[in-house]
């Protein structure tokens, strides 16, 4: 649930990047922060481990409007995608309120994905919380690599192998090159101020 700052006036949410190892999570925090900047309100942070990193800034989205009356603060969050790192995964989920899960297109990485998508769910779960009820996007990453001539899974299959029970907007993307980085966090973003508006109707006054 998001935090409410009374003084201030506003809301502040939280939006995690999921994903397997070497996905490109940390790669679309890096884009968001150089093609953002003015949005953005103090650095990112880098809380680094062996080969594996959660980062985190605030991100202030203008041009969202308000909801109610209250400004909006989001914080972006990766996770590390390393399986040894459950743990940090489970803690950065706390609090969650909404989620882009990167897929990473290459074809040897096809099973990490999936593995990565059922930690999510059961991470969330163990939170009390569905994967089907948090506001969810998915990025197919990597893309570009097709023009290196490196074998990519097909969007169809990424789409079955995901996103078959899910039913959530997925983007191809490209986080080096930026391309579809802005529309997953824009598409996350909506979602997420939505769920919020309906929590903040359902609310007793």
């Amino acid at each position: 649930m998001a935090d409410f700052n009374l003084k201030k006036r506003e809301i502040e949410c939280k939006i995690v990047y999921y994903g397997p190892g070497r996905c490109g999570k940390t790669t679309n925090l890096e884009y968001i922060h150089r093609a953002f900047t003015k949005h953005i309100t103090g650095e990112m942070v880098s809380i680094n481990t062996e080969g594996d990193r959660t980062l985190f800034f605030d991100f202030l989205p203008m041009g969202l409007g308000t909801i109610k009356g209250w400004n909006v603060r989001v914080q972006l969050y990766t996770v590390p995608g390393q399986v040894r790192y459950g743990s940090t995964r489970k803690l950065v989920l706390r609090g969650v309120d909404g989620l882009v899960f990167v897929a990473d297109s290459l074809e040897i990485r096809r099973e990490k994905n999936m593995h990565s998508l059922i930690d999510l769910q059961q991470n969330l779960k163990e939170y009390g919380l569905s994967i089907f009820k948090v506001p969810l996007v998915m990025q197919f990453n990597k893309r570009d690599l097709a023009d290196k001539g490196i074998p990519l899974m097909a969007l169809a299959r990424m789409e079955k192998d995901l996103n078959r029970q899910l039913r959530v907007s997925t983007f191809p993307a490209s986080a080096v090159t930026g391309v579809g980085v802005g529309a997953t966090l824009k598409k996350c973003l909506a979602m997420t101020l939505n769920s919020i508006q309906s929590q903040i109707d359902g609310a007793p006054n």
